[in-house]
């Protein structure tokens, strides 16, 4: 029997990629560790469960079922920093995790699961001080982390690294190793205890902007007596270094973007105090330190006693896994499926990756190489962040990256393009699809093109979709990087402009993102008039609202952002949407959770009243109990739903084939 294929406007294709699926089958991924029998350990974020971190042991037996080893009444989650990251450390049987409700470090047995986790730090009565990012230090018996401490300030809380003393039948007060600066991460110990690197950086930088790294030498009594430099010294060298390392050697690795802008792997050589080069690409060999915890490269045994390390990188749009040779400097690429890669773990004679492609969602794959080290032999998931994904291949599009002209002469940006696809429809000839333009958040962060669920579900209703990476994003050096300082709210809202008018239907336009991508929404509404409608979630409105309420790791983020030197209260109020709502002339859906620390929801509010005394449409959703980026799945599939319902109404001329009850938008609905 012959399949023929429905005609149909776009955006009122039936897809199986329903919001129940995307919200409810996706799993976050916050990181991997393995244990002292080499078993795989991760940390998963469960929407199901609203969001509660559960850490996840890898079956004994292939084909076997995984344990979860975070008891019901723990969630592994921590709050430094507000976006958290590094939450669990596993050292052979040891498991240290930090709990979310109180905050407070935790240690469990793993083959003792029957024994609940026990507190290591004191409770001081509420989620008031946060640890992140330990490494367990066995010559004193103590774990040294970072810790985050709200109890006078829950705006400007110093950040330390601090040692916790194990053993003691009395929980006691952490002992401040370091502290000063504003910032620190990365405390890392030599295999003897006897060195320890970390890396700190001070307002305003961020940590992609200049940081310095450091490392101090640990005496008798476990004091850091005297410390070095190594690196982010140079007043004349502008530089990030990040994820320092030590080999099994005693050697120190680490990475910065010192030499052509990109952040490249290099070595300190400890005799002479100097840094030198490991491998030069023109390629991003780590990500911004948005979160605690990243892990880019890992050490590899070789038989042949070669110095081998196991790395990922990004170059053009695409993820790639190599293994460099430090002693030749010579870089082979590792061929796996993932082109979207993250953290990389070393195994027993194995690598995990995580990584994901247009193919397949954020996975756990088990890489196991060949003697040589030269290539992958095998290739096994492990994990997958939403693994029913592939029943719905056929309805995927598969992403085009495409390089646009920007405002400035000379100057281009990169985006992906997804057109509409479903094998169940098509549309007349005569009509062109409507353009979805999504703004990532970050700004400093890098949309990928991956696997995405949310993207899938709008494209396989017959929208196109364009995920912009506008100057700022990271993935392409340092100097694409900064054509965001100084001009935020100008060189995002051209690119974003720039890559949507020369694609699809103008009369269909619509723009949507979270966070700072809302701002970039909302920026984009009252600035230019090119777009038809909008969708903002968790949007900043008022950049000088942000600069007096966020919290502290972004609280001067702002400043270099608009721009350091002049009139920053005016600049920020001169590149404010909330300031500029005369200007706003078309609908706009705003979704925004009640405990949002970073962009506090008075925010949603203020641009939400203003818009509505416009007379513009308009709808505003608040959900309690959610902060920045909704976990629960519920949340996400109302938010999709009501972003599908909400344009369609509006601008689509179309009639949405899934059964959403909308919401009534102010200044349309009777």
């Amino acid at each position: 029997m012959a399949f023929s294929t429905a005609t149909a406007p776009y955006g009122s294709w039936k897809s199986p990629i329903t919001a129940d699926v995307v919200s409810a089958a996706t799993k976050n991924l916050a990181g991997t560790a393995v244990d002292g029998r080499g078993r795989l350990i991760w940390l998963e974020n469960r929407p199901t469960e609203s969001g509660r971190g559960i850490l996840v042991l890898e079956p004994e037996n292939t084909g076997g079922e995984a344990v979860d080893i975070t008891p019901k009444e723990f969630g592994v989650r921590t709050l430094a920093q507000e976006y958290g990251g590094g939450a669990f450390t596993v050292s052979g049987d040891l498991l240290f995790f930090v709990n979310y409700d109180d905050q407070r470090l935790y240690l469990q047995s793993i083959s003792s699961l029957d024994v609940p986790p026990v507190p290591l730090t004191p409770d001081y009565g509420g989620a008031l001080v946060s640890y992140a990012d330990g490494r367990l230090d066995a010559r004193f018996n103590r774990f040294i982390c970072v810790r985050e401490d709200r109890r006078e300030s829950s705006l400007n809380p110093p950040t330390t690294i601090v040692s916790i003393a194990l053993g003691s039948k009395d929980i006691q007060e952490p002992e401040v190793l370091l502290g000063g600066s504003d910032f620190y991460a990365f405390p890392r110990l030599d295999f003897n205890s006897e060195r320890i690197a970390w890396i700190e950086w001070n307002h305003p930088n961020m940590p992609w902007d200049k940081t310095t790294l450091w490392v101090g030498y640990i005496s008798e009594n476990g004091k850091i007596d005297n410390r070095v430099c190594v690196a982010g010294y140079d007043a004349s060298l502008v530089e990030s270094p990040t994820e320092p390392k030590w080999s099994p050697n005693g050697e120190l690795f680490f990475i910065t973007d010192r030499d052509n802008g990109f952040w490249n792997l290099h070595q300190w050589i400890e005799s002479e105090n100097k840094v030198v080069s490991v491998y030069s690409l023109e390629a991003e060999f780590t990500r911004p330190l948005w979160t605690f915890g990243p892990n880019s490269y890992e050490f590899v045994q070789s038989t042949q006693q070669r110095n081998l390390i196991a790395c990922s990188y990004r170059q053009q749009g695409k993820s790639y896994l190599g293994i460099i040779d430090v002693k030749d400097s010579k870089l082979t690429v590792i061929d796996i499926p993932s082109t979207d890669i993250n953290n990389i773990t070393s195994g027993n004679d194995c690598l995990y990756v995580e990584g994901a492609s247009e193919a397949f969602p954020m996975s756990v794959a088990k890489v196991t190489f060949d003697d040589a080290k030269s290539k992958a032999v095998d290739f096994n998931i492990i994990w997958s962040s939403s693994p029913d994904s592939l029943n719905y291949s056929s309805y995927f599009s598969n992403p085009e990256l495409i390089e646009f002209p920007t405002e400035v002469s000379g100057q281009n940006a990169y985006a992906y393009f997804y057109p509409p696809s479903n094998p169940d429809f098509q549309a007349s000839e005569e009509e062109k699809p409507p353009l979805l333009v999504m703004s990532h958040d970050g700004p400093t962060t890098e949309t990928r093109g991956s696997l995405n669920l949310s993207v899938q579900y709008w494209t396989s209703r017959g929208w196109a979709v364009v995920d912009v990476n506008y100057g700022g994003s990271t993935g392409y050096g340092r100097e694409y990087r900064e054509r965001l300082l100084g001009q935020w709210g100008i060189v995002d809202v051209n690119d974003c402009c720039s890559c949507a008018t020369h694609l699809v239907d103008k009369e269909r336009l619509c723009i949507m993102g979270a966070s700072s991508g809302g701002y970039t929404t909302l920026a984009v509404l009252a600035f230019r008039q090119i777009f038809k409608a909008g969708a903002s979630v968790a949007g900043i409105a008022d950049l000088n609202l942000l600069r007096a309420e966020t919290h502290k790791f972004e609280s001067h983020y702002v400043d270099n952002l608009v721009g350091a030197g002049g009139d920053i209260e005016k600049e920020c109020y001169d590149r404010s949407p909330i300031n500029h709502v005369d200007n706003f002339s078309c609908p706009i859906i705003i979704f925004q959770g009640l405990e949002d620390k970073v962009i506090p929801p008075d925010q949603a509010q203020k641009i939400y009243n203003a818009v509505k005394e416009k007379g513009v449409p308009v709808a505003l959703v608040e959900y309690e109990g959610e902060q920045h980026g909704f976990r629960k799945a519920e949340n996400n599939k109302f938010t999709l739903e009501q972003e599908m319902v909400f344009f369609a109404r509006l601008i689509g001329h179309f009639n949405v084939a899934d059964d959403i009850t909308p919401i009534k938008i102010d200044n349309f609905d009777p």
